[in-house]
């Protein structure tokens, strides 16, 4: 959200950024401001009357905070577009469902069909929409994705060993049982799996474990989060990227990949079906089975190969997914509604 806010700056809008946890920390040169959930409406009131052409965006859902900004929007008589950010998708809506049926039920959907316009990142999280028949307009924009510092280069590897990574949160959600079963039928010794990320539920003991039944505690580590240029080192020195995710509804780690020239592999769980239209990588049916084709598949493909489809997956990003060119469609979204 701070990235849109500022690349929308750039392209000449006036953006604040509300939040009511002050432990956020915005970045240099974006206005924040601190509102508490009561006085969201006479704040986004006076804010109507000094500047008429105003609109409000919300980012996802649930939460009493979401509530209050649909309330807030409808007494200033603000437009206001809804970002539920992968929320409706039906991985999500099974998580502490009766919760969220109940919240469904009392104000979640009644907020949702009262916004003036619907954000998705891409056309699969649209179709969520429709399917629970919320009837405002949807407008689908992907995320924006940073490109890598300039000059970074890949490191030389011990004895010629090739890179699997896996990079984001270790919660159940994103495969990774998937991918130990896939690799344990595999076992090629020329390559290693690096797993990145922080743990969410305690997955990554059960992850570890599963690794070390399978015997493959030599070629599948698991390491801390990593971030800023560690991070983009760590994408930029494996030959492939995968992400055997059961839900996504866009994937920001797939586009950093291909930001530094990394093919990737993934599920159609995920909106990347480009990965195979533009040739860049595969894009693959969920469940260790069909993972374990794509792997075998990407693992065969000769180093030349690889570096071909991970340039075509850098000028994919380049192309459609910089910042400033999200800007300028999420502005067009926003005259439309004032």
């Amino acid at each position: 959200m701070p990235a849109l806010c500022l690349a929308l700056q750039g392209e000449g809008a006036s953006v604040e950024l509300w939040t009511q946890d002050e432990t956020v920390i915005p970045p240099a040169g974006l206005s924040t401001r601190k509102v508490l959930p009561g006085a969201l409406a006479s704040e986004l009131a006076k804010v109507k009357q000094a500047h008429p052409q105003t609109v409000i965006h919300d980012h996802g859902m649930w939460l009493p905070w979401n509530h209050k900004v649909a309330q807030a929007a409808a007494s200033a008589k603000v437009p206001r577009v809804v970002s539920p950010r992968g929320m409706l998708d039906p991985w999500a809506m099974k998580y502490r469902a009766w919760k969220k049926r109940i919240a469904w039920a009392l104000y979640q959907k009644r907020d949702l069909q009262s916004a003036q316009l619907l954000h998705a990142t891409a056309k699969q999280e649209a179709e969520h929409f429709l399917a629970r028949e919320l009837a405002p307009e949807v407008f689908i924009s992907p995320n924006g994705v940073h490109l890598p510092p300039a000059g970074l280069e890949r490191k030389s590897k011990p004895e010629q060993l090739r890179t699997m990574l896996f990079l984001s949160r270790l919660h159940p959600k994103k495969g990774l049982l998937d991918l130990v079963q896939a690799w344990a039928a595999i076992r090629d010794p020329e390559w290693q799996i690096r797993i990145v990320g922080p743990d969410e539920k305690g997955h990554r003991a059960e992850v570890q474990a599963a690794i070390s039944a399978a015997g493959l505690t030599s070629q599948i580590s698991i390491d801390p989060a990593m971030a800023g240029g560690a991070k983009w080192q760590a994408y930029a020195d494996a030959d492939l990227f995968v992400l055997p995710s059961y839900s996504e509804n866009f994937g920001l780690a797939i586009a950093e990949a291909l930001a530094c020239g990394t093919p990737v592999v993934t599920t159609q769980a995920t909106p990347w079906e480009e990965l195979e239209t533009e040739h860049c990588g595969w894009w693959v049916p969920t469940g260790a089975a069909s993972l374990e084709g794509a792997l075998r598949d990407a693992i065969a493909q000769p180093m030349d190969e690889l570096v071909a489809m991970g340039k075509r997956g850098r000028e994919l990003i380049e192309t459609r997914y910089t910042w400033p060119t999200i800007a300028v469609s999420m502005l067009r979204a926003y005259r439309g509604l004032v």
